[in-house]
């Protein structure tokens, strides 16, 4: 825990000086505190006439001057403890939103192999739930949790020298305090662990239901996934309880003991009293620092219930924080600018989990403005091959150029501001259609969106929208219906103006009447630009300039569409199966008896 809560205070950035400037503040809090018991306990002293057993030459006769001196000390109680209160609240909300920012931009930019490992739901629980742990244990450590321990710390040096033998009643309700609390720490670590672990399983339940409440309602689902819902709930307060009991206790005894320390001081000061080895003053100075003794102490063991309440909150939020990007800028990467487009698969490979190859000893060259298409089964390296150009991944051997550059030498954003992307599963943000389509574009004026949703095919359904460019697309663009929502994706491709482009199954989404006057739009978008076309539709690259036939990662066939067709070999067997109703595509071409698939 103290590992993790250094963590905490080294998150505070920028904001450390004025960090700086509050801990000494509470430490003068600290000091200040004390003058009031000390203070009431002379002013008892000097009016019943009685010496105190320390310091006994420098006993003021008079009342007045210690006050006074209450007074001033009171006043700046106050005032400090007010200044403090606001500057810990500035701080605490500032730093919050600076690091939930920074996490922000953090896990946006890990690679996409962790997010396909991580459910959004719980990186979502994990951002805010670890911002919000970092904001209240910032705010209660400026606040009071530092004054206390500091109170401690300045409480029991003072309290020996006024009279020892009362001291060590408030030493001994430390100790025991101590103990339990060590004790309760050891024994709930694990089970606070497996509470946080419940509370991310009830997060990404939670949020996969709603992603797929479509799926839910037709298969009328509701009843199940809230008792799926109330099932993880259930567990999680299982798990809740026995923790919060222990703690519970804690404070039982916490308040028991100092109930008992402070009968226990009434009982021994009058007795030392009889001896003439304390004075009343003293007896009440020792309860109140008894009482001041039993605050701190409720303030400690809030602080330490805090910090072990938080500590597996802000584990997983320093993990996903401490994550290192797979793919990143190399220190001496350049920002290209524009490029032509000229890509070139030099002998590469790669592997996701070290053993079996996604792709091996991949090598062609796309001259700019040639359509080169990716065609295969599923799982026959297609998408990695693509995925490794705009280096979502970097081989493990071989090298990708463009324009000559080894890829891995320029920026990520150099690198992705020359690549458009058309995804086969449209995606879109829950906002408007301009604001979607300016993805492409941030400074795209109208005139030129609705120039690129023209090519598109998008702007008789943009038209008929009552909002036009404003009218909102929905989370995931389920305002629109799947062709919409494609032509969209590919307005937003076209607005970028990227020279190199990629399309992966960008037609799926379209009826056949959009789909062929989508292609012609793209025939023409396409000219000299370097597109690659991941296909399972063998009739949209029918007019590519070559054409990759992958299996387990290696490329077996290349060349034009006709070239492979009269070859009669892999893909010529996917044309017939495919066009197998139309003349079986080429005279001379048998069908075959089985049916590949892609």
């Amino acid at each position: 825990m103290i590992r993790i809560y250094t963590r905490v205070l080294q998150l505070l950035g920028k904001e450390r000086r004025l960090g700086w400037v509050l801990a000494a503040a509470n430490l003068l809090l600290a000091g200040a505190q004390f003058a009031e018991p000390v203070l009431f306990g002379r002013i008892i002293d000097v009016l019943s006439g009685n010496k105190s057993t320390a310091a006994l030459n420098a006993e003021p006769t008079s009342p007045w001057p210690l006050l006074a001196a209450w007074v001033g000390f009171g006043l700046f109680t106050i005032v400090c403890g007010a200044v403090v209160a606001l500057n810990a609240d500035r701080l605490a909300h500032r730093q919050r939103q600076a690091v939930l920012t920074d996490y922000f931009e953090h896990i946006m930019q890990l690679p996409l192999t962790f997010h396909t490992g991580t459910h959004s739901g719980r990186l979502m629980k994990v951002m805010l739930q670890g911002t919000d742990a970092l904001w209240r244990l910032w705010l209660g450590f400026f606040r009071e949790h530092f004054a206390a321990i500091a109170s401690l710390l300045v409480l029991l040096p003072l309290s020996i020298y006024i009279n020892w033998r009362l001291a060590g009643l408030l030493a001994i309700l430390c100790i025991v305090f101590t103990v339990l609390t060590t004790l309760v720490v050891r024994k709930t670590s694990g089970m606070q662990s497996e509470v946080e672990e419940h509370y991310g399983d009830l997060s990404a339940r939670a949020s996969d239901a709603l992603g797929n409440v479509a799926l839910v309602q037709s298969f009328t689902r509701v009843d199940a996934e809230v008792q799926g819902l109330r099932n993880v709930a259930g567990q999680l307060l299982a798990a809740q309880i026995p923790v919060l009991s222990w703690w519970a206790l804690v404070s039982v005894m916490t308040r028991a003991s100092t109930t008992i320390t402070v009968l226990a001081i009434f009982t021994v000061g009058i007795a030392l009293n009889q001896q003439g080895l304390t004075t009343v003053g003293e007896i009440v100075m020792f309860v109140s620092f008894a009482t001041m003794l039993i605050q701190r102490l409720e303030q400690v063991v809030a602080f330490i219930n805090s910090v072990f309440m938080e500590a597996p909150r802000l584990r997983e939020f320093l993990n996903v924080l401490d994550a290192v990007p797979a793919v990143r800028d190399h220190i001496d990467a350049i920002d290209p600018g524009r490029l032509s487009g000229m890509v070139e698969f030099d002998n590469v490979s790669f592997s996701y989990d070290g053993k079996r190859p996604a792709i091996e000893d991949l090598s062609f060259v796309a001259l700019p403005g040639q359509t080169i298409a990716l065609v295969g089964a599923t799982g026959a390296g297609k998408s990695t091959a693509i995925a490794l150009l705009h280096r979502a991944f970097d081989p493990q051997s071989g090298i990708i150029r463009i324009d000559g550059m080894d890829v891995r030498g320029l920026t990520l954003a150099g690198l992705r501001r020359n690549i458009g992307v058309v995804f086969q599963e449209a995606l879109l943000f829950n906002r408007s259609i301009a604001d979607n389509l300016r993805v492409g574009k941030p400074d795209a004026t109208e005139e030129e969106m609705r120039v690129a949703a023209t090519r598109a095919q998008a702007m008789d359904f943009i038209d008929r929208s009552e909002r036009g460019f404003e009218t909102n697309a929905g989370e995931r663009g389920r305002m629109l219906s799947g062709g919409e929502r494609q032509r969209l994706s590919i307005a937003r491709a076209i607005l970028k103006n990227p020279p190199i482009l990629i399309l992966d199954e960008a037609t799926s989404a379209l009826d056949a009447v959009t789909e062929a006057k989508l292609n012609a739009a793209l025939d023409e978008v396409m000219k000299g630009r370097t597109t690659f076309v991941i296909a399972h539709r063998l009739s949209t690259i029918r007019n590519a300039t070559r054409i990759l036939v992958f299996e387990n990662g290696r490329v077996i066939e290349s060349g034009t569409f006709d070239e492979l067709v009269a070859q009669g070999g892999h893909f010529a067997a996917l044309a017939t199966a495919q066009f197998m109703v139309q003349e079986n595509v080429r005279a001379g071409m048998a069908v075959t008896d089985a049916e590949p698939t892609l």
